[in-house]
């Protein structure tokens, strides 16, 4: 692989690197405290789990769905309500995931067997849904106390024998290490395993010394992140709902028949349609596994903020949407993977947490993330000699 095959292959990756560095340095170190990369995953968690959900919707033509937001905002605001009135926890976030599911399901029809166009029908969606989650708070903002519910999403995974007192504040959390090299240890099995099978079907694969230096790289990030984690309170539970989700996405999107089906729409729909491929069936799982996923960051979201209000959730389809964009799906759709999405969530998360670190007017922030965003899309366009006209 050549210089300049390399840093296309990784521009985003590169980029994530020197944003890194450059807020570590602008910040004088406070970005690298184990609070603050804590609070990383945190205040990200959303924006990684939605973002899994808006790539499916990308992949079928750089359609994108603008309600997410007010998702978030109606299922926090029912979740609310329902713990108000002692509801069990439980029941609690079934029925609102049900719900998002429900809310999916409405705008997959009128997409996906209707034929609205999706940025017509989620536009509708944007003020239909953030108009029922205001009326359901009684223009309130409404406190969640239940522990278990808490618990469930914004606790901290703590195991006595090996982290000791939840009270100890000064005592690392073992737990989180040792899972951090558990995981580095996987990643290093996966990739031997991985090699040798494709070396016996003859399949062609980048050299040894490539791909197990970058999973090296990676593997000690992993460790170094886990150690930060230690150093605070530990493994949060959020992580392990955002693990579930990007696990379960990427297998979806790389190993399964019906994931291709996604990159085959935003390919080319008609050759998909007279291959035998239901289109209607791809936009339709496309856009209720997007209000799923945006029901469940609306619980995260709730749980880590322990309130709930009119504005809950404004702006997060642009975090989603940015995500997916910056991480390298293309506009146009039928490009795009789960890793390099996290990627772009992860980039844009160090972006707004260095710029709040520093105390970057709030108005800045938004042009800052918004020339972001259109730099990766002209890369995108400019790479794959893409002008979107008609040949």
């Amino acid at each position: 692989m050549n210089v300049k095959t390399f840093i296309k292959k990784y521009t985003m990756v590169i980029a994530l690197v020197v944003v890194f560095i450059l807020f570590a340095v602008l910040t004088k170190g406070r970005l690298l405290y184990a609070q603050n990369m804590t609070n990383l995953l945190l205040q990200n968690a959303y924006v990684l789990v939605m973002a899994c959900g808006m790539l499916m919707c990308i992949l079928t033509g750089g359609n994108i769905d603008l309600s997410v937001g007010s998702t978030v905002c109606l299922i926090g605001a029912i979740a609310a309500q329902m713990l108000a009135s002692g509801m069990p926890a439980l029941l609690v976030i079934l029925l609102c995931l049900v719900i998002s599911c429900i809310v999916g399901v409405w705008q997959g029809f009128w997409i996906g067997n209707i034929h609205i166009p999706p940025f017509i029908c989620t536009l509708s969606g944007m003020f239909l849904f953030r108009g029922l989650g205001r009326a359901i708070l009684g223009s309130k903002t409404i406190s969640i106390n239940n522990k278990t519910f808490l618990d469930i999403f914004a606790s901290y995974i703590n195991i006595p024998a090996i982290d000791g007192s939840l009270d100890d504040v000064n005592h690392k959390r073992w737990s989180a290490l040792i899972a951090g090299i558990l995981i580095a240890v996987g990643l290093i099995v996966n990739t031997v395993i991985s090699r040798k099978n494709k070396a016996a079907k003859g399949y062609k694969q980048a050299s040894a010394i490539s791909e197990y230096a970058k999973i090296g790289v990676i593997s000690l990030l992993v460790v170094i992140y886990s150690w930060q984690l230690a150093s605070y309170k530990g493994i949060p539970v959020m992580a392990i709902w955002i693990l579930v989700v990007v696990l379960a996405y990427a297998f979806i999107t790389s190993k399964t028949a019906f994931g291709r089906y996604f990159y085959a729409v935003g390919g080319n729909e008609k050759a998909t349609k007279l291959s035998g491929i239901d289109t209607n069936k791809v936009y339709f799982a496309a856009y209720t596994s997007m209000s799923f996923l945006a029901g469940l960051s609306g619980l995260l979201w709730a749980a880590k903020i322990g309130s709930v209000n009119g504005d809950t959730g404004n702006a997060f389809e642009m975090d989603a949407i940015g995500s997916c964009f910056i991480g390298g799906a293309s506009a146009y759709g039928g490009s795009g993977t789960v890793p390099g999405i996290m990627v772009g969530a992860i980039l844009l998360g160090v972006i707004n947490q260095g710029m709040s670190i520093i105390g970057l007017d709030n108005n800045w922030q938004y042009v800052v993330k918004g020339a972001v965003l259109l730099v990766a899309v002209i890369f995108d366009v400019v790479s794959n000699h893409k002008t979107g006209k008609a040949g």
